[in-house]
């Protein structure tokens, strides 16, 4: 519980104390984009690796030479828990945004450094809006910047992967950008397992092999999303016997 009151007042603290940033933020963007995308993914790293640090997670990170550095990529992984989203971004080597849902907009502060890092804001009640989010993450990558998807649409509670929604992967399909498939092993049993507690636990990470839609055949490019999760899947599998806990 110590864990969870300290991780919290520091996310606080950092959300109150970096106001100010936002205006050079503001500045810095108007005039060198590129820099205020790099000077936001690095600020955010920050915070996300001491919630890392106070949260006391071992974390193991697998095929980093299988991210691509010369273009951006829709990096597709499953979803544990809260968690996820630390560590994925902590670890990001370029500018990043994540697909979060709409009442994520809602939240002071933080909607501020979400949409700095370029996170994109879906309604999943509203398909004409779903596909406004599908031709701003197009414009994002082509642009630079990287965006990270989890085509579940939702935590998995038990453990076991939701069965992906194929239309999740359009950003890929349409842009011609890398898929790179995510395993995230173990990121419930730091939270969502024992709320409100922080467990110190093992926490694997890894980046399959990447690959276009357009390498793929034309019944694996049909069911996309299925084909990504059996890869995410086996990735999931093998580091589950893994964990030291």
């Amino acid at each position: 519980m110590i864990r969870f009151i300290i991780c919290s007042a520091f996310i606080g603290l950092f959300l109150i104390l970096s106001i100010p940033v936002f205006l050079v933020e503001m500045i810095l963007g108007k005039y060198k984009p590129h820099l205020r995308d790099i000077s936001s993914l690095r600020i955010v790293q920050f915070a996300f690796k001491v919630t890392i640090l106070i949260s006391g997670i071992r974390i193991t990170v697998l095929g980093k030479e299988n991210i691509p550095t010369d273009r951006a990529s829709l990096f597709v992984g499953n979803h544990n828990g809260f968690f996820d989203i630390v560590i994925l971004h902590a670890f990001a080597p370029s500018p990043m945004g994540f697909v979060a849902k709409k009442e994520m907009e809602k939240i002071p502060l933080l909607r501020t450094w979400m949409r700095n890092i370029h996170c994109l804001f879906l309604d999943r009640q509203n398909p004409k809006e779903g596909l406004k989010m599908i031709l701003k993450g197009i414009e994002e990558v082509k642009n630079g910047i990287s965006i990270c998807i989890f085509p579940e649409g939702t935590r998995s509670r038990d453990g076991k992967m939701l069965p992906f929604k194929e239309g999740s992967l359009k950003i890929a399909e349409k842009s011609g950008c890398p898929i790179v498939p995510v395993a995230l092993c173990n990121t419930a049993a730091v939270f969502e397992n024992q709320f409100p507690k922080l467990r110190p636990v093992h926490v694997i990470l890894e980046y399959g092999t990447p690959f276009t839609a357009e390498e793929l055949s034309p019944e694996n490019r049909k069911f996309i999303g299925a084909y990504t999760q059996n890869i995410i899947q086996q990735m999931y599998d093998k580091n589950k016997v893994n964990i030291q806990d």
